[in-house]
C-alpha cells in the first residue's frame, strides 16, 4: 500500500492536520500551506469543509461536495436540527418559528458584515447570545451559549461557511459568512460515486469497511457496492474485500518513510486496521478510538511521533523494520521539524503514545 495514494476528502476535526496530510505527501510542504490557503479562501475557493461521513468534519472538493453531502451530510444535518429544536424548546421554551427568525438575522448579519468572527456574530445578532440550562438539577448542570450550537447547525447545512480563521493554519477560530447553496443531488447516485471514491483511494476494503467509513446501512452500502460493480477478492486474512471493476494492481510502495498526522485519513480509511498496524498499537488510540501522529515506512504503521515544547520531534518505533527504515524515519522527521519551524501542533484527540513523546 502507497501512503501517497488518492485521497477521498481531508479529515478536519483537527484544523491542523488538514495541512499535515498535503504536507506530509508533497516535496514542498510550504507551498502545499500556501496552495491551500488559496484553494480553501480564494475566490472562488476550489475546497470547502462540511460535516459528512460519521458526523465527521472533512475538506471536500468544491464540486464534489454536493454528492457527499447527499450521500452522507444530508442525514447528519437532519438529526443536528431535530437535537437543536429539541435543545432551544427544552433549555428556553423557543420553537421553529423562533429559530427560523433567528437564523434570517444571521444570514442578514453575514450579507452586511461578511467574514465575521463567532464572537462578531453574537454582537450583531444578539439573540445568539442567549443561553440555556442543560442538565437541571444534575450534578452536572451547565450553562451553555446557544450560539455554537446555532451556527453549526447552519454551517453543516450549507447555509453559512467557514472562511479563513483569525489566527494561523493550526487555528479553529474561524470566521463566517453566507454559503452558496450546494445543487440538489439524488441520494443513491451520490452513495454509488461515492463509494466509488472510497473504493478507488483505499480498495480494496470491506464491506464493513465501507459502512464503518460512511455511516451508512448495511444495506445501503451493499446497493452502492453493486451501483458501481464492485468486484469481489479474497483478502490476505480470507476476509472479503471488494475493488472498482477497472482497478489496477496497488501503485509499488516506494519503501520511504513518511510521518502522518493524527486523524490523517489514510489512518482513518478502514474500520478494520490490523492488517497495517504493528503489535502495541493500543497506545496510538485515544479512549474513543481516534488514532494519533504515526508513523509509517513500507505501506504500515510502524510507531508514532509528537512535537515537544521546543519544536525538537520524538518518535518512537513499535516495530523493527530494520536501520534502512530507522534512518529513514530520522530523516522525515528532520523534514517536518524544518516545515513545522516556530508552529507547535498538539493534537485535538491526545493518545497516550504522543502525550509520552511530547513530554
Amino acid at each position: 500500500m502507497d501512503v501517497v495514494r488518492g485521497l477521498v476528502a481531508l479529515h478536519a476535526t483537527d484544523p491542523a492536520t488538514v495541512y499535515l496530510s498535503v504536507a506530509a505527501r508533497t516535496a514542498d510542504p510550504a507551498g502545499a500551506v500556501a496552495g491551500l490557503d488559496a484553494a480553501l479562501y480564494g475566490e472562488p475557493p476550489a475546497l470547502t469543509r462540511m460535516l459528512a461521513m460519521r458526523r465527521t468534519m472533512f475538506v471536500v472538493d468544491r464540486e464534489f461536495a454536493p454528492q457527499v453531502y447527499a450521500a452522507a451530510g444530508r442525514r447528519v444535518t437532519v438529526k443536528m436540527r431535530k437535537d437543536l429544536l429539541a435543545f432551544l424548546a427544552e433549555g428556553g421554551g423557543w420553537d421553529a418559528a423562533w429559530l427560523t427568525d433567528l437564523e434570517a438575522e444571521v444570514v442578514a448579519a453575514l450579507a452586511a458584515h461578511p467574514d465575521s468572527s463567532g464572537a462578531e456574530l453574537s454582537r450583531l445578532v444578539p439573540r445568539l447570545r442567549e443561553q440555556v440550562v442543560v442538565a437541571r438539577g444534575k450534578p452536572y448542570e451547565a450553562t451553555q451559549n446557544i450560539a455554537s450550537r446555532v451556527i453549526r447547525t447552519m454551517a453543516a447545512e450549507g447555509r453559512i461557511e467557514r472562511r479563513r480563521p483569525a489566527g494561523s493554519w493550526i487555528s479553529g477560530q474561524f470566521r463566517w459568512a453566507n454559503a452558496e447553496p450546494l445543487p440538489e443531488v439524488p441520494e443513491e447516485p451520490a452513495r454509488a460515486a461515492l463509494a466509488r471514491a472510497w473504493l478507488a483511494a483505499y480498495g480494496p476494503g470491506t464491506e464493513a469497511d465501507l459502512k464503518w467509513w460512511t455511516g451508512w446501512g448495511l444495506g445501503e452500502t451493499r446497493k452502492a457496492l453493486a451501483a458501481v460493480g464492485a468486484e469481489a477478492v479474497v483478502l490476505d486474512d480470507g476476509a472479503t474485500g471488494y475493488v472498482l471493476p477497472d482497478a489496477g494492481p496497488d501503485p509499488a510502495d516506494e519503501g520511504g518513510a513518511v510521518l502522518l498526522p493524527a486523524l490523517d485519513p489514510l489512518a482513518m480509511a478502514w474500520r478494520d486496521r490490523g492488517w497495517f498496524l504493528p503489535d502495541g498499537h493500543e497506545q496510538l488510540f485515544d479512549r474513543t478510538g481516534n488514532i494519533g501522529p504515526t508513523v509509517w515506512w513500507g505501506g504500515e504503521v510502524v510507531g508514532g511521533w509528537a512535537q515537544r515544547a521546543d519544536g525538537a520531534l520524538a518518535w518512537r518505533l513499535l516495530a523493527d523494520r530494520g536501520a534502512e527504515a530507522e534512518g529513514a524515519v530520522e530523516r522525515a522527521a528532520a523534514r517536518l521539524a524544518a516545515f513545522l519551524g516556530a508552529v507547535r501542533v498538539t493534537p485535538r484527540f491526545r493518545t497516550p503514545l504522543e502525550r509520552e513523546l511530547s513530554a
